[in-house]
């Protein structure tokens, strides 16, 4: 399989920046889902004055880096947003034994600037059908888990037909929002991580209900090749930690079984 650009700068990343560590905490290479850009950006901090230790965080769909992981991608660490590709990692055996944790359960939301007259509270689905949303923004559904719950959101709304022309892709939820941003989509299914965090607080949004989906189960494996495995066994245990825990909950994460004492603060819509 031929390696993507995107690995080669990983590489050539980890070449740099590694000599320049030594003596100064592990450097761990996170491999994260675009859904965890802004809870891991609030973490990254506490964590490394927690430990002295250093993130290096890449993001990117998970189908994306489990074909960089399977191709030697020099990776410490693998947070996808479902639960197949780390156990494919794991069955290849790729995976350090025991490391395979569910860290969290995503949920999608459709989002839509504040100005675009939608009403996406009152008119939910129905609203994807307006003549003024000529396009919606989805992640990639070949490769992006956030995409293939939107799809199948979609069709349990039995609107997929009517709108399927419409869909824009994004390489990962990240770059789905972005459309939406910019204004070369009025509408997205975005991971509802993304819409809560402060650069999407401004718009308007619905989540969608769990029910109307598979199960967005997001796991996490530390992998056998890690240059520190000690090191990335204590990010790990670091995000089952109730200051992790917590912070997931702040972008409507919930967990596949939550503690009583973490039970979710009611949002406001």
């Amino acid at each position: 399989m031929k390696l993507s650009a995107k690995f080669w700068v990983v590489v050539a990343a980890a070449v740099v920046i590694l000599p320049a560590a030594r003596g100064q905490g592990a450097q761990i290479r996170v491999a994260a889902a675009s859904d965890l850009t802004y809870v891991l950006a609030d973490l990254k901090p506490v964590y490394e004055s927690q430990t002295h230790n250093k993130l290096q965080i890449v993001y990117g769909s998970s189908g994306n880096f489990y074909s960089q992981i399977q191709n030697g991608a020099p990776f410490d660490v693998f947070l996808s947003a479902d639960l197949d590709y780390p156990r494919k990692l794991r069955t290849a055996g790729l995976v350090d034994a025991g490391t395979f944790y569910r860290y969290a359960v995503g949920e999608i939301a459709i989002w839509a600037p504040q100005d675009s007259g939608l009403e996406l509270r009152s008119r939910t689905w129905k609203a994807l059908l307006d003549p003024k949303v000529q396009k919606i923004a989805i992640a990639n559904p070949e490769h992006a888990p956030y995409g293939s719950a939107a799809v199948a959101a979609l069709r349990k709304a039995r609107i997929y037909d009517q709108v399927r022309s419409k869909l824009v892709y994004g390489e990962n939820i990240s770059q789905a929002a972005q459309f939406v941003q910019s204004g070369n989509a009025q509408a997205g299914i975005l991971a509802l991580s993304l819409v809560l965090s402060a650069p999407m607080k401004s718009g308007e949004h619905w989540e969608v209900p769990g029910d109307m989906h598979p199960p967005l189960e997001q796991a996490i494996v530390v992998l056998k090749r890690s240059h520190d495995i000690k090191a990335a066994r204590g990010f790990l245990e670091f995000l089952k930690s109730d200051t992790a825990r917590l912070k997931f909950i702040d972008y409507g994460f919930t967990f596949p079984v939550a503690p009583k004492v973490l039970a979710p603060p009611a949002r406001q819509h």
